[in-house]
């Protein structure tokens, strides 16, 4: 399974969570921010990559369906 930890700059909480779960067996991880000055900033290739995308805020999961909506529909979200 491939997961991947969404913040807004992915300076702290994302890189954290994927160091955490980078051991796993069976899970492949990756981070991604939302801000323009992140990081590693959210790609639509990142998008597609995933089989789960866990955000840290609810107002991430706002940002990130209206940046990459047409890529999640693989996805079922409220």
């Amino acid at each position: 399974m491939r997961v991947l930890f969404v913040c807004s700059r992915n300076r702290l909480r994302s890189p954290t969570a994927e160091q955490h779960f980078s051991n796993r067996p069976g899970l492949e991880v990756a981070s991604a921010g939302l801000s323009p000055d992140a990081e590693e900033q959210l790609t639509a290739e990142a998008v597609v990559w995933a089989d789960l995308i866990l955000v840290m805020e609810k107002r991430q999961e706002k940002l990130l369906k209206e940046r990459a909506g047409p890529y999640l529909a693989a996805f079922k979200l409220p």
